[in-house]
């Protein structure tokens, strides 16, 4: 298999070549390995590195599938490259965003001057969903809220990067950067040792110091993981990063609050647990305090939270910083606290509350993508030029129903990178569309993970994404500035 006939096309950021046969010079080194392959053996690698992931259990689950709960995460082996030079930006950027971030999130909950300056609409804060009243007032450990997070970003046809939006709450995905890198490192370990890619494998020693640095005071803290449950859509990530991480598993069932303190049943007995790394959304963790109805959640974990003697990452309450209405107001909230303009640009964006807006979604429908302030994996989303007249006209009177909770953007000419399909046609290179999700970590310190999760439109001609509606993942490569590192 070799890149001859491969055809970047025109009006698309091709994240490899910068037109045919022409690779840009960090790609080099892998399109020469590649072609210096059998014939028939890249195809054979790519079974091989699906078949790896497969019997590692490299799954995520789809909820009311007639096809199943279980699905196998499509892994395509020909990676993204990222330079050292724009990863040092992208790195200052995400640094920049997450510190004003949560800059925002402790204002809204304690003293909320942006909203009395006017900076951000005070009744827009009011409607979140995500904004939490039990949590006014609330102060976590170094008054940090946002522990984990993954930043969705997208590169325009001119190459220029964009945040398509934030994910602040239960943030997923690592555990495949972490098993696509176990795999590629099989697969082409010569290029690991020539090209200077920098390693991944440390992020679940990373997050347990950010985890540890909740409770400095103590010794010897307990730490869990806090899971929905085998039927969550990540609870593959869930056990891979507590069994990574050397701290328990646990579900709401497995925790009681007595003595004043959160404990974990064990076959000796209550154990005291200090630090909850949660994978589950902020309204099922407690129904005393949020939902009745959660049978997910512990009773009495938020009294227990709020008095002090119990850590939680990501902090409750951070879901009010994932509305993607609130995402607008990101460059706002970097200049408003930290006095800077934002490095790394928001996707222009419409929102449908405003009349002179809103009006202009409706009149352009057809050119736009339409998103629910608070849904993700790709659902309540429109792609104006790709639905039909009726689902437009559908969604407009979603809009006019509920315009608090709509969003519109143009619809972006997303970077694409070769990747091995078959159409029933035989094998071939083809550009697919990508995004990136690096993950940052809040600790003593802001740390960007180098690379993230890169997710792979499999669809032909399709924009999205997301393992749900079809897609899949490549490992990201970012290069050293030190080729030696």
């Amino acid at each position: 298999m070799r890149f001859d006939a491969y055809d970047p096309g025109e009006g698309f950021y091709d994240e490899l070549f910068l037109g045919r046969n022409q690779p840009r010079p960090e790609a080099i080194p892998l399109i020469e390995r590649i072609h210096s392959l059998e014939e028939g053996e890249l195809q054979q690698r790519q079974a091989a590195a699906q078949a790896a992931l497969f019997q590692m259990g490299v799954t995520f689950n789809v909820y009311g599938d007639s096809q199943g709960t279980e699905r196998i995460f499509p892994f395509d082996i020909i990676p993204r490259i990222v330079s050292a030079s724009e990863w040092q930006r992208l790195e200052k950027g995400l640094k920049q965003r997450i510190h004003a971030l949560n800059l925002f999130i402790d204002d809204v909950y304690h003293d909320q001057k942006i909203l009395k300056d006017r900076v951000i609409p005070a009744e827009l804060i009011e409607t979140a969903k995500g904004f939490l009243r039990p949590c006014v007032g609330l102060n976590p450990p170094g008054r940090i809220w946002c522990h984990v997070t993954g930043t969705d970003l997208v590169r325009d046809r001119d190459g220029t990067w964009y945040v398509l939006e934030d994910n602040l709450r239960c943030p997923s995905g690592i555990s495949y950067v972490l098993e696509n890198r176990r795999v590629m490192k099989s697969t082409f370990p010569s290029l690991f040792n020539t090209m200077g890619i920098r390693p991944v494998d440390d992020y679940p020693s990373h997050l347990l110091d950010t985890l540890l640095n909740l409770v400095p005071h103590l010794a010897n803290p307990t730490v869990v993981v806090l899971t929905p449950g085998i039927y969550n859509s990540a609870y593959f990530e869930h056990s891979f990063l507590a069994q990574q991480m050397g701290v328990e598993l646990v579900e709401g069932r497995d925790l009681v609050v007595a003595d004043g303190y959160l404990q974990m049943r064990t076959t000796k007995g209550l154990q005291r647990v200090d630090v909850i790394y949660r994978r589950i959304d902020d309204d099922f963790i407690d129904p005393l305090a949020f939902r009745p109805d959660s049978l997910l959640g512990v009773p009495g974990l938020f009294e227990v939270y709020r008095s002090g003697r119990l850590a939680i990452a990501n902090a409750l309450g951070t879901g009010v910083a994932d509305d993607k209405v609130i995402y607008a107001y990101v460059p706002q909230m970097i200049r408003y606290y930290l006095g800077e303009e934002a490095i790394l640009p928001n996707v222009p964006t419409y929102l449908c509350w405003d009349p002179k807006d809103q009006a202009y979604v409706l009149e352009n429908l057809d050119k736009l993508v339409v998103k629910a302030a608070n849904e993700s994996g790709g659902y309540g989303m429109l792609m104006g030029s790709q639905a039909t007249p009726e689902e437009r006209s559908a969604f407009a009177e979603k809009i006019r129903a509920q315009p608090r909770n709509y969003i519109a953007q143009p619809t972006l000419c997303l970077s694409r990178v070769p990747t091995l399909v078959d159409r029933g046609e035989g094998p071939r290179l083809e550009p697919c569309h990508v995004d990136l999700r690096p993950y940052i970590l809040y600790g003593k310190e802001i740390y960007v993970h180098p690379g993230g999760l890169t997710r792979v439109a499999l669809k032909k001609g399709s924009l999205v994404v997301n393992s749900s509606q079809g897609g899949g993942s490549k490992d990201t490569w970012v290069l050293c500035a030190d080729p030696g590192c």
